[in-house]
């Protein structure tokens, strides 16, 4: 099915399945244990070996030998796995660098070895025996010093986030001198771990010279290519196998170490390995998001219209990597008729940095918002109104593409009636609740859809329920609840009829999970196939007219019903069809807006930082399960919280690696750090966006949230931080005196 035209009115439209808070139906599995996740695959592995991957001790030079005979005569020892047994091996499309080190080092913790054995102890004792003699080489991991002779440098996040090196509309330079109001103020943000809770884990099973891994991959075919290219295998070679996933944020997007040493590992032994990466060596040897250095520069005129905005940024990355895109919402998220942004790429030896949730938009709103505020006060208004002021329902560089739909203004209005916005005190450093300083923020939220294929299988059975297959994956997100709506709706048949599969690479390519793209087009593709398999059941029935309802489990035309179990009497009925796209996205601009707003206290004695309410206001299209996408919501304003006031990956400049790599120096929130927080989805369905009129809302809840927490410190305080994380010694000093 190709997509060409706004969608009309179609089954989905009825929204008697579809739109209603549903329990997740993978929910009674996860809560009871018996949903497998990679490491648990019991059954199809029984006398799996265990691996334990070696990682670098330099971030940048070479091994100059290896010492073996130690570990090999470890007790349980049935094989190790280095490059030099690996032979010669390729790298996957979307990996920067090779996962198999060896003897030249990319980076720290690159994967350098594997050591298989009986049990998990013996491998890791035995990996411990391991002696590597390296000669280290000069890196640079002083993002900083490398920006300084950085060029400037285009880049895709591969997650609905990209942006030329440079980009100009009308003359910035003399319009922001011509300004009356300005702003020219540089804003920092550091790396940030993906952190998930389940780790990045393989098993790995060979049959003759073909490969299944089961893991924890959030897209399967990029995945699968990838490892078929890596090993040198034909793709119809490699099957992966994801139905469960602990969490990703885009850390699994691509193929990582575990399931390439898994691969290697069974390979060497004859035998399936499994390999649950260790915590420590996660941060080091998988990808991050990239620190960024922002310098954002607004003019306006006295009434508060916007003339002139820059935002340029700068990051690093490995040889061949790419820019973290964090000047994209900055294209498009107010007006002003004279624009500019950039990016710069320097060159780094630290770890990969590649997509994080929201990348891009993420950080970049960091910046972006806490700019706003500070136009804003400089201006003499309010910031909310700041930002409606600046408002547009076109694209400010191509003014002829619209909006498909744009409810920014009724967000911010929206939340600040919900929220009390009008109780702020414009004033910093006012109100005060005991020994706490109390302050409010605000910011925008902006995250752009992506439109991507997808397919589906759908499979009329004979009892009359419905199986729906797909390499779609769940990432903890309510893939699997979504899907299974779609097909109930379609199809006219209760939830509990229809049976969703999963996460494996046998079945038809979806859009995966990634750049909040995954639930709008995945159910788009599962739509599809129920068409066809609509077409299929009338034509089997006997239906002349294309204009049938399917709905109470019976198919009805004219003045005639029949039970759509009686269209596989006679055999199952099977269609398949994937969702493709025409032009629609180059129409019109398909983006999700929303706002973000924040209350927090300061201690005035230690100047600790504690959230006392949040509010997010999300215009998405239509939300196809409010109970899931409202988790969706909460999770991504906690991770906001996290970057705004404790994530950092604190880098050791001399020695070139991520210090703080376990989840006991790298803080996140927990449930202590989070009180209250609600979720409002306005009313919208976006018929450009897809059959489903659906957008996404996992990584927009992400978007602007760090900016409304430092925002709100500002307010409480008086005190401005532009680096993040704000950590207290950033403004202990230089808060009010204690009454």
């Amino acid at each position: 099915m190709k997509f060409t035209e706004p969608a009309g009115t179609n089954p989905i439209d009825r929204m008697t399945v579809v739109g209603r808070a549903q329990d997740r139906i993978d929910g009674p599995r996860k809560t009871s244990g018996t949903a497998p996740y990679a490491y648990e695959h019991h059954a199809e592995a029984p006398d799996a070996a265990y691996g334990w991957i070696i990682g670098a001790a330099i971030a940048k030079g070479r091994i100059r030998s290896m010492n073996l005979d130690d570990a090999r005569g470890a007790p349980g020892v049935l094989g190790i796995v280095t490059a030099n047994e690996a032979g010669k091996l390729g790298k996957g499309n979307f990996n920067t660098v090779k996962l198999l080190g060896g003897p030249e080092i990319d980076h720290y913790h690159q994967a350098v070895a594997i050591v298989v054995a009986e049990t998990f102890e013996q491998a890791r004792a035995a990996a411990g025996l391991v002696r590597i003699d390296y000669e280290r080489a000069k890196g640079q991991y002083d993002l900083a010093e490398a920006l300084k002779t950085a060029p400037l440098t285009g880049g895709d996040s591969d997650e609905g986030s990209k942006a030329p090196a440079a980009d100009r509309t009308g003359r910035f330079e003399q319009a922001f001198a011509a300004a009356p109001v300005t702003l020219d103020a540089t804003y920092t943000t550091p790396d940030h771990s993906h952190a998930m809770m389940e780790p990045f884990a393989s098993i790995a099973s060979w049959d003759g010279d073909a490969v299944t891994v089961w893991t924890s991959n959030q897209m399967i075919a990029w995945g699968r290519g990838d490892l078929a290219k890596t090993l040198g295998l034909p793709k119809e070679k490699v099957r992966l196998i994801s139905p469960y996933i602990g969490g990703g944020f885009g850390g699994k997007l691509f193929l990582r170490a575990d399931a390439v040493m898994a691969a290697l590992g069974a390979r060497a032994v004859g035998r399936p390995v499994k390999v649950a990466m260790q915590r420590p060596l996660m941060a080091n040897n998988s990808t991050h998001r990239p620190a960024t250095t922002q310098r954002i520069r607004i003019g306006a005129a006295k009434d508060g219209t916007i003339q002139a905005i820059a935002h340029e940024s700068g990051s690093g990355d490995q040889p061949g990597g790419g820019p973290e895109t964090a000047v994209n919402q900055t294209k498009l998220l107010y007006a002003g008729p004279n624009r500019l942004t950039s990016m710069r790429l320097a060159v780094m030896n630290l770890p990969e940095g590649n997509a994080m949730r929201a990348p891009g938009e993420a950080p970049g709103m960091m910046a972006l918002e806490i700019a706003m505020d500070e136009m804003a006060e400089k201006l003499g208004l309010d910031p909310v109104a700041f930002r409606v002021k600046n408002d547009t329902q076109v694209d400010p560089e191509k003014p002829d593409r619209r909006f498909s739909q744009r409810q920014l203004v009724r967000c911010l209005e929206e939340g600040a009636q919900r929220f009390g916005w009008s109780r702020r005190n414009a004033r910093p450093a006012q109100v005060r609740d005991g020994r706490w300083l109390v302050g409010m923020g605000v910011a925008s939220a902006f995250r752009n859809h992506m439109n991507m294929k997808s397919a589906a299988r759908v499979t009329l059975s004979k009892d009359g329920r419905v199986v729906v297959e797909t390499d779609m994956t769940d990432i903890g997100t309510g893939s699997y609840t979504i899907v299974a709506q779609t097909a109930a709706e379609m199809m006219g048949l209760p939830m509990d009829a229809v049976e969703v599969r999963l996460g494996d690479s046998d079945f038809p390519v979806s859009a995966g999970s990634g750049g909040q793209w995954g639930a709008a087009n995945a159910t788009a593709g599962v739509y599809a196939a129920c068409v066809k398999l609509r077409e299929a059941v009338a034509q089997r029935l006997g239906f002349n007219s294309a204009d049938l309802t399917f709905a109470d489990g019976k198919v009805t035309g004219g003045n005639r019903s029949v039970s759509l179990r009686d269209a596989a009497a006679s055999g199952p009925l099977s269609a398949e069809d994937r969702i493709e796209f025409g032009d629609l996205d180059k129409s019109w601009q398909l983006s999700t807006f929303g706002a973000h707003f924040v209350e927090v206290g300061v201690d005035a004695y230690t100047g600790v930082t504690r959230l006392r309410r949040m509010l997010a206001v999300c215009a998405a299209g239509r939300i196809l399960n409010p109970k899931a996408a409202r988790s969706q919501v909460i999770g991504a304003m906690t991770m906001g919280v996290g970057s705004a006031l404790m994530e950092e990956l604190a880098v050791d400049k001399r020695f070139g690696f991520f210090v703080n790599h376990d989840l006991a120096g790298y803080e996140v929130p927990v449930h202590a750090d989070i009180p209250h927080q609600e979720v409002i989805f306005l009313e919208e369905a976006d018929d450009k966006a897809n059959p489903m009129k659906a957008k996404g809302v996992g990584e927009l809840g992400l978007c602007g949230v760090g900016a409304a927490v430092a925002n709100a410190v500002y307010n409480a305080t008086g005190v401005r931080i532009r680096d993040y994380p704000l950590t207290l010694e950033k403004h202990l000093e230089r808060l009010p005196a204690v009454a």
